[in-house]
């Protein structure tokens, strides 16, 4: 089953710095929902386990995350593939990082996925609705943690 969606959010930050932290893998363990571990196992890849406890989509899963298509500080592309017991996950995200003023950047996310195993039968409204989740979850944990990097400055 697949799925698609996309938005934007304003970031707290300027363009150079929501980048830097964007691609901080300590940031993105601490901004991915249920992230338990993030090993970089090469250059742009990592490896996570996610502990994802929503609905039917609950369970473990042990994930890739690769970083493509980098153009800094503008645009790239996140592939994810998760495996767990309640089924599995490949989707690609693009990130699209546009400079407001020097306080703010606008980032503009679209994402597609396919979903197998018991996930894809809770059906397409359900598994959007936890996307959406995930994702609004993932960018207040975001701009949480770029004011932690303006303390640390």
């Amino acid at each position: 089953m697949s799925m698609n969606g996309s938005g934007k959010v304003a970031l707290n930050a300027g363009i150079e710095k929501a980048w830097e932290v964007l691609l901080n893998p300590q940031a993105l363990k601490n901004c991915i929902m249920g992230c338990t571990k993030l090993e970089t196992v090469g250059e742009n890849k990592y490896e996570a386990v996610l502990s994802i406890g929503i609905a039917a989509v609950k369970g473990k899963y042990e994930s890739t995350i690769e970083i493509a298509d980098i153009q800094k500080p503008n645009h790239y592309k996140l592939i994810v593939k998760g495996e767990g017991g309640p089924g599995s996950v490949e989707a690609t995200g693009v990130v699209d990082l546009i400079s407001i003023d020097e306080n703010t950047t606008e980032l503009q996310y679209t994402y597609d996925a396919e979903v197998g195993g018991k996930v894809a039968m809770v059906g397409q409204r359900m598994l959007n609705g936890v996307a959406k989740l995930i994702i609004q979850d993932f960018f207040k944990k975001f701009n949480k943690e770029l004011a932690k990097s303006e303390q640390s400055v």
